[in-house]
């Protein structure tokens, strides 16, 4: 049995009795993210905090004033040489929301910070349709990504059914149970990436969330055995990461 989520996607494609699925969920309006990435060398890892403090804060005036819905920034815990080991992240509920928070931060950015000048750096803006947070901070959390590529011949609507019929409604159950703060599923906004990709993300306050999760996600496998094998016939499996990082932010 593979590991994270691909079990928990694999279920809406198996024969899924009607009365067994949980209440009808509807895609919301869009929910942009911007995620900005950093590569930073190891010695600099300790002025990470200092050297991203300007963008916390302008962040924090546009969420304040409703330009943004959310904002955090992580710490990569499972590092790999071609990956980001921290980055800065800002949700709205329109792209023009994270534009003008993203020339807030340009206004404000500290151009003679080594940690960030001497870091690799790229990002990514996602869309998402199906997502819930709890209001507040949150700090020392933990946020998990399970990454995931369709196959080109996958229906069009093949990942809102599977957000539809149990992704989320597994996911509402642990956001409810309080075990998860938040969690979304991602898609790309602006296609820095082949097309195909999707992100399974939750956030979780405490290392016991994740082995929670995990099981929730075994015992569904396990009522539905067949779904692995439904899913193995519309993805990639080459596709498929996993990250997880240590988080700190706050939603509206």
């Amino acid at each position: 049995m593979m590991t994270g989520l691909f079990g928990l996607i694999s279920l809406a494609l198996s024969v899924f009795p009607a009365a067994a699925q949980a209440p009808e969920v509807k895609e919301k309006p869009p929910m942009y993210s911007y995620v900005a990435n950093w590569q930073v060398p190891r010695a600099e890892w300790p002025d990470m905090d200092k050297a991203v403090a300007p963008v916390n804060d302008v962040l924090q005036k546009a969420l304040d004033d409703s330009t943004l819905v959310g904002y955090g920034k992580d710490t990569n815990l499972v590092h790999q040489p071609d990956r980001e080991t921290h980055d800065v992240w800002w949700s709205a509920m329109s792209m023009a929301g994270l534009i003008k928070a993203l020339d807030r931060i340009h206004a404000a950015a500290d151009t003679n910070s080594a940690a960030l000048n001497d870091a690799k750096h790229w990002d990514n803006v996602y869309v998402s349709h199906f997502y819930n947070w709890k209001p507040g901070p949150y700090k020392d959390a933990y946020t998990h990504v399970g990454i995931y590529k369709l196959k080109e011949d996958a229906p069009d609507d093949g990942l809102d059914n599977l957000c539809q019929h149990l992704i989320v409604p597994v996911l509402e159950k642990q956001l409810a149970d309080g075990v998860i703060l938040e969690y979304e599923i991602d898609t790309m906004a602006i296609h820095t990436a082949a097309p195909g990709m999707f992100a399974i993300v939750y956030l979780t306050p405490t290392p016991e969330g994740i082995d929670t999760v995990q099981a929730a996600v075994v015992a569904a496998v396990r009522a539905h055995p067949l779904g692995i094998q439904a899913f193995a016939s519309e993805t990639d499996d080459s596709g498929h990461r996993d990250e997880l990082a240590k988080s700190e932010g706050v939603y509206k």
